[in-house]
């Protein structure tokens, strides 16, 4: 993984686990002990399939660059699927509080999104690779007396 995508990763995860802190707080504070849980597991199921899901992306990035828009779609549609998939399998759970857990999970995923869009917005990716310069060519011929 490069610096830039380890950056990416930073710029995203933690937004969402101050969004999730905030969340653990707000389900103590409404839900007592059980929100807590709930909240704190929504917020790191989010941290985890949206961080395995941008590592994914990255890499097929630089792997497979004509495969990148398709994957992406599918990857964001797989991920949004699979959490609608988990508030289903833990909609009778009595271990946390589901509301807390389902609220936790919608807002940490549009903070993710939002820290994502900002973070692609600021970062200084090169959609062209530079050539390196030999000393030959028009520009370095240029140069000579």
């Amino acid at each position: 993984m490069q610096s830039n995508d380890v950056r990416m990763l930073l710029r995203c995860a933690v937004p969402t686990a101050a969004a999730g802190a905030v969340a653990a707080v707000a389900g103590g504070v409404l839900a007592g002990g059980k929100g807590v849980i709930g909240a704190a597991f929504g917020a790191v199921i989010v941290i985890l399939f949206m961080g395995i899901g941008l590592t994914v992306l990255q890499w097929v990035a630089k792997s497979y660059p004509y495969l990148f828009q398709a994957m992406g779609l599918m990857l964001y549609t797989t991920q949004i699927l699979l959490l609608a998939v988990l508030l289903a399998v833990f909609k009778n759970t009595t271990l946390f509080d589901t509301k807390a857990f389902a609220f936790s999970l919608l807002g940490t995923t549009l903070v993710w999104i939002a820290a994502q869009a900002r973070a692609h917005m600021k970062a200084k990716i090169l959609y062209v690779e530079p050539e390196p310069s030999t000393g030959s060519g028009p520009a370095a011929q240029g140069s000579k007396p």
